[in-house]
């Protein structure tokens, strides 16, 4: 791709940035008098970071946007959208190794968060990595150390997770 194709899609006015697959855009802060700056990545509709902006001199009007302060909201936006993916990440794919007999078992729940239907699976797998059982449960299932080891005192039982 030549220097041309390149600079298509860049902006560089003083209260709105394009580059580098983000949108820099200096907004009136509807909180109070100020101005706020929203972090939007290409392809997005909302913004993935709204922070504050800084008054220009007169203190009245924000200070216009300059390489340097879009260089730095790009590294700060992307940091936090990578943060929160970590979080989703976390939230979604739990483990918990517990002692269950003479061996190590390491328990999993894996949720599929699909909007008409949502979906949990544990599995059981032993230090080797084989799978020892498997079951699905609620979405809303907690993985604690106690509900994996019931689940294990049960025989590691689909029928644990089942009401009566």
């Amino acid at each position: 791709m030549n220097e041309l194709e390149h600079d298509i899609g860049k902006i560089t006015q003083p209260r709105l940035w394009r580059d580098n697959g983000w949108t820099a855009r200096v907004i009136k802060n509807e909180d109070d008098d100020g101005w706020a700056v929203a972090m939007t990545p290409d392809g997005q509709s909302e913004p993935a970071l709204v922070g504050p902006w800084t008054m220009g001199r007169d203190k009245k009007n924000p200070k216009p946007l300059d390489s340097p302060a879009f260089n730095t909201l790009v590294k700060t936006a992307a940091e936090f959208v990578r943060r929160h993916e970590q979080q989703l990440h976390a939230s979604l794919h739990q483990q918990i190794v517990i002692s269950h007999g003479e061996q190590r078992v390491t328990v999993t729940l894996d949720i599929e968060p699909d909007e008409e239907m949502p979906s949990a699976m544990l599995r059981a797998m032993n230090a080797e990595g084989e799978l020892l059982s498997q079951a699905p449960v609620a979405p809303s299932f907690k993985l604690t150390r106690a509900s994996a080891a019931a689940w294990a005192e049960a025989g590691f039982s689909a029928q644990a997770f089942r009401g009566p």
